[in-house]
């Protein structure tokens, strides 16, 4: 449409300031001033801007998250979540404010320069932060033994030498019962550290407890993905889980490349005539996603082998998912022993692995999407047709 206004916002916590770009490649540019971050301000806002659906509104991601999003969403407005380093930036420009933000937004919008982030539904985005609530219990966890760790080490206390397995049953049992003190103050400070490990391991477990009960009642479309993601090596419920969260829709993705531009695992490069270099990988993607691709990428330093919990992961998994499963294993394992062969040490490899594996993640998520899209839209026109059927009076409700 031509009278289509596109509308940029630069949001904060507390206020937000807004540009209006009118129609035309020439239309004005105006800056229409400040109003705060609630939602009754933002309804008054569009109301006086006239009919919803001649408007386009998009602002940056940030802190506030996608609260604004939904509000504008509700009110019938079309609205887009801008990635904020894909913004084109002068090198001169060295002035930053809130009213030059808010132009630039809405005249980039105007122009078609900007890149939309994919903006996940309220039940996607909730089981995303209770994943990373767990992933920060989990870093809590890690700095709390190490707090009691060094206390001890400090005070020349190590563990038996039968204890081969530090934070183990039978470690903790020995911290409590045989590592004493003669000062009252040394005293007090082990109890406190040891509550705080004990503390953070509950935590953990409920978090964990809590993920297990959001799958299960996940939308069945996000189910069946994490569930054919289990077949792979490395990859149980919490690294399927991640990865589903982080991602979203694999269908997003027209290909395994961009899937692995986004997780920031490609390397960078810079090539110029015919010179040509590349550097490590640009980790200009998302961080949690690229953590558990590491950590699974490891286990394919072992030969290909089909059995235990892995068998039982794939028990209910369709034939064509076990089949992608099982060429992973073997693509991915003889890829390692080359890289190996070669002489790269083992960080880049795992870190190569980890980006080949999400070739194999993108062919199962989008491979269970297809086939979960096809059966839904079978079932909805089971049920039109069955509506048509009971209208015309052809059969009985």
């Amino acid at each position: 449409m031509k009278n289509i206004r596109h509308i940029g916002l630069d949001v904060h916590a507390n206020t937000i300031a807004a540009a209006i770009a009118e129609p035309g490649a020439k239309g004005e540019v105006r800056f229409v001033g400040m109003f705060p971050n609630r939602e009754e301000s933002v309804r008054k806002f569009i109301k006086k801007l006239g009919d919803p659906k001649l408007l386009k509104v998009c602002y940056e991601a940030g802190p506030t998250g996608y609260v604004l999003y939904w509000q504008l969403t509700a009110l019938g407005v079309e609205c887009e979540v801008i990635a904020p380093s894909l913004i084109p930036r002068k090198p001169g420009d060295k002035v930053k404010t809130d009213r030059r933000d808010a132009l630039k937004l809405a005249q980039c919008y105007r122009a078609g320069d900007l890149t939309p982030c994919w903006v996940p539904d309220a039940e996607h985005e909730a089981l995303r932060d209770l994943i990373r609530a767990r992933e920060s219990a989990r870093r809590d966890q890690h700095r709390a033994k190490r707090r009691l760790s060094t206390f001890l080490l400090r005070h020349g206390m190590h563990r038996p030498d039968s204890m081969k397995t530090a934070w183990s049953t039978h470690h903790m049992k020995w911290i409590k019962t045989k590592v004493h003190f003669d000062q009252q103050a040394l005293e007090d400070t082990l109890a406190d550290y040891i509550y705080e490990v004990e503390h953070v391991a509950q935590r953990l477990e409920r978090l964990e407890t809590a993920i297990r009960h959001a799958v299960d009642h996940a939308p069945p479309r996000m189910k069946a993905v994490i569930d054919a993601l289990q077949s792979m090596r490395g990859i149980k419920q919490l690294g399927a889980v991640t990865i589903a969260v982080e991602v979203g829709e694999m269908s997003r993705f027209p290909s395994a490349k961009q899937l692995m531009g986004y997780s920031g695992m490609v390397p960078g490069e810079y090539s110029s005539g015919r010179h040509r270099m590349q550097f490590g990988i640009t980790k200009t993607g998302n961080a949690h996603l690229r953590r558990i691709l590491v950590e699974a990428a490891w286990s394919y330093q072992y030969r290909p082998w089909l059995g235990g919990d892995l068998l039982k992961r794939q028990s209910l998994a369709p034939p064509d998912v076990k089949d992608i499963a099982w060429k992973a294993q073997n693509r991915l394992h003889h890829r390692y022993r080359a890289l190996l062969t070669l002489g790269k040490n083992k960080p880049k490899i795992v870190t190569a692995i980890g980006r080949e594996m999400l070739g194999f993640i993108w062919e199962i998520g989008t491979t269970v999407e297809a086939r979960y899209d096809e059966r839904a839209k079978t079932e909805v026109k089971k049920r039109t047709t069955r509506a048509a059927k009971i209208a015309a009076g052809i059969t009985a409700p």
